[in-house]
């Protein structure tokens, strides 16, 4: 009789070789963390009850289920279930595309688990939501981001008009990948000039070219976002606005003010004119303390203003 945990790792084995395909034995077992021998094991336990697994022999070798075998289980536990349907994304798969989609492999999927399942799943989104938009921020309008993606998921290339600063210049990529940062979007693409990240937003206009390109060897979206990420954060320059505001206000300023003693803040910008720019939205409830071009230049506008509307 299987234990518990060892039929769940079966039917982790069983749905990788399902999605996907051939693996080695090193591969499955780095998948679940488990030893080759083990791996080795279960392979066998899985053609005992009938599942018709192939080991395929030789350096390009490994397991594999026969004749296009499937199995309609879905694997999923009653946390697991909660999490998929508490973690739903409609409003960034609507700008790509894929909203009916989406809904659509929700409805089947949640037909496909049994009764309780269902009912944990359903109140799962009923009670959280996940809303990747970041607060006071103009929303990133998008329309081009369909044709990015349908090229990403085509691996075809693409020319780009693209908006940097006032200009808008011509770009000829290959697009590699999609990120959705703080409800923006960006595009991750290889040039002739090296690797590029674009924001979506600026793109100004997209045509897919008939040619394909090949991926860079070894290249994973997810560690090449977090590489350049970490070194753009690293080489930004900041500046840092010390306040006094209001508990309430306190709550809204960007990133993780710094509370000093006295009880003013300090907080960092990209820039003035961002620290500009955002100071201003909270009116009387915000003093600057410090730098002090940044105070004379709200001062300033605080006084235009007051003249226009006075």
């Amino acid at each position: 009789m299987f234990t518990r945990m060892r039929a769940t790792r079966l039917v982790s084995l069983l749905l990788l070789l399902q999605t996907r395909g051939q693996l080695t034995a090193a591969e499955l077992a780095g998948h679940l963390e488990i030893s080759v021998r083990t791996v080795h094991r279960d392979m066998e336990s899985l053609a005992a009850a009938g599942v018709p697994v192939e080991a395929v022999r030789g350096p390009a070798g490994g397991y594999r289920l026969a004749g296009g075998y499937r199995t309609r289980l879905t694997g999923l536990t009653a946390d697991e279930a909660e999490a998929l349907f508490a973690a739903g994304m409609p409003g960034p798969a609507a700008e790509l595309g894929l909203g009916g989609e989406l809904a659509a492999a929700r409805l089947k999927l949640l037909a496909a688990l049994p009764t309780e399942l269902q009912e944990r799943a359903a109140r799962a989104a009923r009670l959280f939501h996940l809303d990747t938009r970041g607060w006071f921020r103009a929303e990133d309008r998008v329309p081009h981001l369909p044709e990015l993606s349908a090229a990403v998921w085509r691996g075809c290339r693409v020319r780009l008009r693209y908006r940097e600063g006032r200009r808008v210049v011509q770009r000829t990529v290959d697009p590699l990948g999609l990120v959705l940062k703080g409800g923006a979007w960006y595009l991750i693409a290889r040039r002739s000039a090296g690797m590029r990240v674009y924001r979506v937003s600026r793109v100004a206009a997209v045509r897919q070219l008939a040619e394909p390109f090949e991926r860079p060897a070894g290249f994973e979206l997810a560690e090449f976002w977090e590489e350049w990420s970490r070194a753009f954060e690293q080489s930004r320059t900041q500046v840092d606005v010390r306040l006094r505001v209001s508990e309430e206000v306190r709550r809204f300023l960007p990133g993780e003010p710094q509370v000093e003693p006295g009880g003013s803040v300090v907080v960092s910008f990209e820039s003035l004119s961002e620290a500009h720019r955002e100071v201003l939205r909270f009116g009387a409830d915000v003093e600057v303390l410090e730098p002090p071009e940044l105070r004379g230049w709200v001062a300033d506008t605080s006084r235009d203003l007051a003249a226009l509307y006075g």
